[in-house]
């Protein structure tokens, strides 16, 4: 690791291949403050780049992209996000751009060190050079735009609009789509708005007096026959045209999403509750795909509609209809408050409406243990408490918008009766014909009646705002498992693991420290020690679950970052403590690896794991549904099949994880004998709780605190008298 520089660090503490281009870079009064090797590119890829903070300039060298320099006035804020084996600096700038810096584990504690600088300079050095309004008077940083500190106020809430416009990426595909039900929109609207028109000719023509006036009067009566047919038809083929597009942009959406969280480590969903991200894939993206194919048609008609009739009001009288359009302001005004207050309301209940979720998601797979402990009504209780929650955020909702609705519709009636008032005078003193004021009259109630539905958008804009801030926060997530430029595809490895000096940590937590193991083709490796030792963590780190934050991973030489992730996971073979079957027949679980792998392969993989016997005693076979986590079948059962899983794609590395210590002696013995044939002829890493199930291992590693204290063979270890006799010892005390 890069030693970091102290503010006052100079040229001759950069490393020696970027030394001569900062010299470059440097203008001759400049003053270098601090820098940061960063080994990743904007895609994720190792590369290597390097970030300077001097006191008039941050430059930055990413990539392949040439230099990029920024006047360090315009930097705001800075702040480092870690998600497990990837970090990310993100830089704000003064124009609300934001930067973003992924770097690998391996340079978190340089970019703390980074961080830390580049926030004294924003808190001192900067703020000397600024006027005393330009400086926040709490602590005394530069302000943002608006005249907000980022240091002491940082919105939680995004803006409504930049939300729903980001959702335009994945209207792309389906812009022609679109663009058609834009033009139908603009049609169809335009065609309902020739109705009030004709109704003030027809109202003229019957006060008419002439030998015409029949005709006249059936000219109108056609005309508005044919206008309202002419806006029905295209009025229908607008609203399927754009739900059609809005369904197809959420499909996008909920896929989009799901690939996302597919492609995050571990790291991220141990943070998280199933249920709310349940709730994010399906009830926002629902949310999001009414407002889309609801709210945004109803809000585009009703925007064209008021801005034609206010053309269509000047045009008749622009006296008359500056007047009757006296309200607006106020209207606005009403519109700007409740916004606001609706934005956190919505947010709010986004998250009251996930924690329930994640009650249901808790329970009632767990539906089991809350009956075996009588916890029932313990469990009512706490969803009755979520429950509330949601309906305390409603509430809130509500409340502020049951006042706005009867406001607007007030308004609204106070523009109505002012045009008769006005309008009633104009006739009587000839300015007006009694059909341009029925016209007028007419045109004004749609303008405020689409008024009054445009603020009911609020709700609907807030909501959906909301629910596309929840989803972006998944999409913005980056994947923790950066790749080299020259990430490759590996067929089946010979099996060579070699651990090489590596150190793992759960944030500030060191978790695996300088272990160094080299496991050979074909060897099995057993550990061990107490619980909390870092056994886990480093089976995790051999499959990629999590990337190591120092050292190397070498798999038949190659480090595993430099291997595509697929590939080199279709290598290995996992068999779990606990299995986990999904929803589905027993022949679909065993195939879950190998999906096209034909009856006879299952069947073959069956009987070597010992489980052909038990399947064919169900009344299906290998057609049985195994039910939500396999609990139609019994804990050995479950084993069994898993360990037919990884027989089935025959891995080159089999990893077991406590494979036997949840099942009782006799099931132990058949998955012993299963797991013989899964071992024979790979290499094999198996974590045991039990050492008598050791036996046969090679080697054992005994790990404590994250590191390797002890390595040999069982009865080599029992002689020695270390940790590993003394673990053995304690468990054939246990038994006695």
């Amino acid at each position: 690791m890069t030693p970091q520089p102290s503010p006052s660090a100079g040229i001759g503490s950069l490393a020696p291949g970027w030394r001569a281009s900062v010299e470059r870079a440097l203008l001759s009064d400049e003053r270098l403050l601090g820098f940061l090797d960063i080994d990743l590119d904007p895609d994720r890829r190792f590369s290597p780049g390097l970030l300077v903070l001097t006191d008039g300039r941050w430059l930055a060298w990413v990539g392949s992209s040439p230099l990029v320099e920024t006047d360090v006035r315009r930097l705001q804020h800075i702040e480092l996000h870690d998600y497990g084996s990837l970090s990310e600096l993100v830089v704000q700038w003064a124009d609300q751009q934001t930067t973003r810096y992924p770097l690998s584990a391996t340079r978190r504690e340089a970019a703390r060190a980074f961080v830390e600088q580049v926030e004294r300079f924003l808190r001192g050095g900067l703020s000397e050079d600024l006027p005393p309004d330009a400086r926040c008077e709490k602590c005394g940083g530069p302000l943002g735009p608006g005249g907000e500190c980022p240091e002491c106020h940082v919105s939680d809430a995004p803006p409504a609009v930049r939300s729903i416009m980001r959702l335009a990426r994945f209207a792309r595909p389906w812009a022609a789509y679109s663009a058609l039900g834009v033009a139908l929109t603009i049609t169809s609207t335009a065609a309902a708005l020739v109705w009030p028109y004709l109704t003030g000719q027809l109202v003229d023509d019957l006060s008419a007096r002439g030998p015409d006036v029949r005709s006249l009067i059936v000219r109108s009566l056609l005309g508005l026959g044919v206008a309202s047919l002419v806006a029905c038809v295209l009025g229908w083929a607008r609203t399927w045209v754009l739900s059609w597009v809005s369904e197809r942009i959420s499909a996008d959406l909920r896929v989009a999403t799901y690939r996302h969280l597919q492609s995050l480590s571990l790291t991220y969903f141990s943070g998280k509750r199933t249920g709310d991200l349940i709730a994010r894939v399906s009830q926002d993206t629902d949310r999001i795909c009414y407002f889309l194919s609801v709210n945004a048609i109803d809000f585009a008609c009703d925007a064209l509609t008021l801005i034609i009739t206010a053309i269509i009001l000047l045009w008749i009288d622009p006296l008359f209809a500056l007047i009757t359009l006296a309200p607006l302001p106020i209207i606005a005004w009403a519109v700007q408050i409740v916004r606001n207050r609706l934005r956190g309301g919505f947010a709010a209940g986004g998250r009251a409406w996930g924690e329930m979720t994640s009650v249901l998601a808790d329970t009632i797979p767990g539906i089991r243990v809350v009956k075996a402990f009588a916890q029932e009504r313990r469990e009512v209780e706490r969803f009755k408490s979520a429950n509330q929650r949601v309906l305390d955020a409603n509430d809130r909702v509500n409340q502020t918008w049951s006042l706005f609705g009867p406001l607007i519709i007030l308004l609204t009636d106070a523009g109505l009766l002012i045009v008769w008032a006005f309008g009633a005078w104009w006739v009587i003193n000839d300015r007006l014909t009694v059909g341009e004021l029925t016209a007028f009259a007419l045109y004004l109630t749609r303008f405020y009646g689409r008024l009054e539905s445009m603020s009911r958008m609020i709700a609907a804009v807030q909501r959906a705002a909301a629910s596309a801030h929840r989803i972006f926060e998944i999409l913005d997530m980056p994947p923790d498992a950066p790749v080299t430029r020259t990430s490759r595809s590996i067929g089946r490895v010979e099996g060579r693991i070699e651990f090489r000096n590596i150190g793992f940590s759960y944030g500030n937590r060191q978790v695996i420290r300088d272990v160094s193991l080299d496991v050979r083709p074909g060897e099995m490796v057993g550990l061990v020690g107490p619980s909390g030792s870092g056994k886990t963590t480093l089976v995790n780190l051999a499959c990629r679950f999590y990337d190591i934050t120092s050292g190397a991973i070498l798999v038949d030489g190659n480090d595993i970052r430099d291997l595509k992730i697929e590939d080199y996971r279709r290598n290995i073979g996992l068999v779990l403590q606990e299995p986990f079957l999904f929803y589905g027949s027993i022949a679909e679980n065993i195939a879950y690896g190998k999906p096209e792998a034909t009856r006879a392969e299952i069947i073959a993989a069956a009987r070597a794991a010992r489980a052909h016997d038990f399947i064919l005693k169900q009344i299906d076979g290998y057609d049985a549904i195994v039910g939500e986590r396999g609990q139609q079948l019994s804990g050995g059962e479950r084993q069994r099949i898993s360990i037919a899983r990884a027989l089935l794609i025959d891995p080159a590395l089999l990893i077991l994880d406590e494979a036997t210590s949840a099942v009782d002696t006799e099931t132990e013995r058949d998955i012993q004998l299963a797991l013989e044939n899964l071992i024979r002829g790979r290499t094999t890493i198996a974590i045991a709780h039990r050492l008598s199930t050791l036996h046969k291992a090679d080697r054992i590693v005994v790990l404590e605190n994250g590191q390797i204290v002890e390595v040999g063979p069982h009865q080599e270890l029992l002689e020695r008298g270390g940790a590993y006799a003394r673990l053995y010892q304690a468990q054939l005390r246990d038994v006695e």
